[in-house]
């Protein structure tokens, strides 16, 4: 890592930035909101889950670009305030009834991975005479552009067809990452910017958590109501705390590689979280009928856990998850799911459980980093 490298900050339009991406999150998970049947349709659902998937792969080609070539001049600034307008338009797109809005939605989200592209085709005369770092900005442009074209596919099948095929750009993308990336293992990524970025996105994503939970809290002063109120407050606190503590005391941020696959489990870790907020809400609405309500809790818990610690190989060489760490995190998700099925009509233990399941894993993770780190002294 060079001294340049070390010395990025975050920059305030990066935190501005991001906030759009709290919001269009936001209008993404009141699609579900509208129940039939018992639960969310599917057709609606899948809009959610494409949506949600769609955005976090913007911010996360755009996190890439600054992390690697920005300079935080003017010619980004630009870029990232007509991604910003862009993404209103997508906001505003992102609703039950997306047909009606569909080429408005996807004329942006077409328009904003062509911008992050041409900014990759502008930044190749930057690197003329650095042939590794050329070809590998090459690929990334091409696979952005690429991807843009797919969207433009993808709108002119619905024109003539009227079937979505948004997942073929979206899988494309992640797919074409993960193969480019294994040839740029020697990317010079700074790990600790990128690291950094991908915690605040998180931490917001939390914000949008927070506000979810509102609603345990308007329902009067009852000792129900606060005993619900206080389980869902403890629940969002144990999730932060389990991502604080592997962000603080566990995760390598001087490690060196080419972050994209740290990045990629963010996109499934951020929709994890997304899905918990919603779950938390469906918990307490007596429509959501109780099984489809209850296996979409445990799931989005068990993505979100598996996710966390599938960032294992990115701690510190002495926290690493050892067999014995992660066998007792699997029993512990196994026991959460197996009583959250057997107690399903019983909300006050259920949701007491996930409360002490939650927090039994910020334990198990915070007593793994303090006996990792104590564990040369107890050598010598």
């Amino acid at each position: 890592m060079t001294e340049q490298q070390k010395e990025k900050k975050v920059e305030y339009l990066e935190l501005i930035y991001d906030l759009i991406f709290v919001y269009i999150i936001g209008r993404n998970n009141s699609l579900l909101q509208h129940m039939d049947g018992g639960f969310v349709p599917a057709e609606v659902f899948l809009a959610y889950v494409l949506g949600t998937l769609a955005i976090i792969q913007i911010w996360n080609y755009s996190t890439f670009y600054i992390n690697l070539y920005g300079r935080n001049g003017l010619r980004d600034h630009v870029f990232l305030l007509l991604n910003m307008f862009l993404l209103y338009f997508m906001a505003d797109g992102t609703n039950v009834h997306w047909q009606a809005s569909f080429y408005q939605y996807s004329g942006a989200w077409l328009l904003i991975l062509g911008n992050i592209g041409v900014q990759h085709c502008i930044e190749l005369r930057n690197h003329k005479n650095a042939p590794e770092e050329l070809a590998q900005l090459k690929r990334k442009a091409w696979i952005i552009l690429a991807e843009a074209a797919l969207v433009g596919v993808h709108t002119l099948i619905y024109a003539l067809t009227e079937t979505s095929a948004a997942y073929v750009p979206i899988l494309f993308g992640v797919a074409a990452m993960l193969i480019s990336g294994r040839r740029n293992a020697l990317a010079p990524v700074d790990f600790m910017h990128l690291s950094e970025r991908a915690m605040l996105y998180v931490v917001f994503t939390f914000g949008e958590m927070i506000i979810a939970i509102a609603a345990y809290f308007s329902e009067g002063l009852s000792a129900n109501s606060v005993y619900f109120a206080a389980m869902a407050f403890l629940i969002v606190v144990g999730l932060f705390l389990s991502y604080g503590t592997f962000y603080n005391h566990i995760l390598d941020r001087e490690k060196q590689n080419n972050g994209v696959v740290y990045m990629l489990l963010h996109i499934f870790l951020i929709f994890a979280l997304n899905n918990i907020s919603a779950a938390l809400e469906f918990m307490r609405e007596e429509a959501v009928f109780l099984w489809p309500k209850t296996l979409f809790l445990v799931t989005s818990f068990v993505i979100y856990f598996t996710f966390l610690f599938l960032l294992g190989p990115y701690s510190k060489k002495r926290c690493g998850f050892h067999r014995g760490f992660v066998l007792r995190l699997v029993g512990v998700a196994v026991s959460f799911v197996g009583l959250m099925l057997l107690l399903r009509e019983n909300m006050y233990l259920n949701i007491a459980l996930t409360v002490l399941s939650v927090f039994a894993i910020v334990l198990l993770l915070v007593r793994h980093g303090k006996d990792r780190e104590n564990a040369p002294a107890r050598q010598s």
